[in-house]
């Protein structure tokens, strides 16, 4: 019986493990998608007339 709740204990931490790194690459990839995509605008400065 305990063989199975330990079992059954590491199944779920793996579990949980694996959500937590999976919600991790996604912000990961995410911020790189928007880096890549928004990367170009730069800081932009107010235009003035001449």
């Amino acid at each position: 019986m305990l063989i199975y709740m330990l079992a059954t204990a590491m199944t779920v931490a793996m579990l949980i493990a694996t959500v937590f790194g999976l919600h991790q690459e996604a912000d990961r990839v995410r911020a790189k998608s928007n880096a890549k995509r928004f990367g170009d605008f730069g800081i932009r400065k107010p235009f003035r007339h001449r």
